[in-house]
């Protein structure tokens, strides 16, 4: 997949019959997989390219100044649209100018001078433009005169009823519910972050650890997780750390809350030997083992933490989890 960022990158000679889709697609839930695997349909009809088109921050971050948190940062959305098969992505950059773009100019300015769209996608509850006034009906008006076609999806839901929302997946993970994250998600939820330097505590407890900055996305609460990680194509089981460390902090000292900006997200990656700093992993969770919780001395962290480890691999030999 090509990445093109901003409008300046933009020029119909870029693109190869380009059918184009609209929005923030925060998670890559079934919802937007719907909406991807229309625009795969056009574009197979056109002959033409998958192009998404997308922004840097979502936009409620610049319209109101209070963004929800990210389910996907954007390196891990470009990571999962890659693969659902689209093959061009485009990023603006979402600023107070796009934010007064009126529908029709973003039309003329992006998809069609910018892009040269033969197709438009949306889902059924896409907007896009000035007060979020571009919808399917805008696009048919101004597109139709051109015999270009427009297309839109209806609402993805569950067998009980409940419709596939990006808001959803957000309250699921929140409130620990992994299950039902990954029923609304279509996949196993995971976490994306770029591997950096911590204090090196895992690796003196015998447990070394890919410390990940995850450049915001959000995460369940603090405990301890079973995982998978794929590092150079070869998949491992891993146990994942998320909370305040506090048999290493004064016990006054430990927030109660989840999600504490002092949150950490450890990965001990079982029977790897590696250095993966500066790399980017992403870490797939299957469920939580148990609470975070302090203990009395490295000793019994340490008895602990190989418990979790055979927990986990105890799971994967029941075949509750796979690697696969």
């Amino acid at each position: 997949m090509r990445t093109l960022y901003g409008t300046d990158a933009l020029s119909p000679d870029r693109f190869r019959n380009p059918v184009v889709t609209i929005g923030v697609f925060d998670g890559i839930h079934r919802g937007h997989r719907a909406v991807l695997a229309r625009t795969r349909e056009m574009a197979a009809r056109k002959n033409g390219e998958v192009v998404v088109l997308t922004f840097d921050v979502h936009p409620r971050k610049v319209t109101t100044g209070a963004p929800p948190p990210l389910i996907t940062s954007l390196d891990h959305r470009l990571l999962l649209l890659g693969r659902e098969g689209v093959d061009v992505t485009v990023v603006l950059r979402f600023d107070a100018a796009l934010r007064e773009t009126s529908a029709e100019d973003f039309v003329d300015d992006v998809l069609l001078r910018g892009i040269g769209a033969v197709g438009v996608v949306l889902g059924h509850d896409s907007h896009f433009g000035h007060d979020r006034r571009g919808n399917v009906d805008l696009l048919r008006s101004l597109l139709g005169p051109q015999d270009i076609p427009v297309e839109s999806t209806e609402p993805v839901t569950l067998a009980e009823g409940n419709v596939v929302s990006s808001s959803a997946i957000r309250a699921a993970v929140t409130g620990g519910d992994l299950a039902e994250a990954g029923r609304l998600l279509g996949r196993t939820p995971a976490l994306f972050g770029t591997v950096v330097r911590g204090e090196q505590r895992g690796r003196t407890l015998g447990f070394p650890t890919a410390n990940l900055d995850m450049r915001h996305e959000l995460r369940p609460g603090r405990g301890v997780y079973g995982a998978r990680t794929t590092i150079d194509g070869q998949t491992w089981p891993a146990v994942v750390n998320i909370g305040g460390r506090p048999t290493f902090r004064p016990e006054d000292d430990v927030a109660a809350a989840d999600h504490q900006p002092e949150d950490t997200v450890e990965v001990h990656v079982i029977g790897f030997d590696g250095d993966l700093y500066g790399r980017d992993l992403e870490v797939t969770l299957f469920d939580k083992l148990r609470d975070e919780r302090r203990f009395d001395g490295v000793a019994a962290l340490r008895d602990q933490i190989t418990l979790d480890c055979l927990e986990m691999l105890a799971r994967l030999r029941e075949r509750e989890w796979t690697l696969v």
